[in-house]
């Protein structure tokens, strides 16, 4: 995880470097592109360790507040 989110970061800079090196839009939109399906990618990661993890640990609990949170949090990353 640590190292899509080096590489995300990385992928940042560089964008931050085209901009500063003027360079043609289009080409910068790739980029941006790019870097959001990286972020996507480690979202749906983190989605999926959250629902094995602590989802599931708290439903065997008997914490149904759970499931109201978790709604909250997908309609959130499909806003994007």
């Amino acid at each position: 995880m640590v190292h899509r989110l080096n590489r995300i970061e990385g992928q940042i800079r560089g964008i931050k470097g085209m901009i500063e090196a003027d360079t043609y839009c289009d080409d910068i939109i790739t980029q941006l592109s790019a870097t959001q399906s990286a972020l996507n990618s480690v979202a749906r990661i983190l989605l999926d360790g959250h629902l094995k993890g602590c989802v599931k640990d708290r439903l065997a609990e008997g914490d149904d507040e759970v499931l109201e949170e978790l709604s909250v949090t997908i309609s959130k990353l499909m806003r994007k």
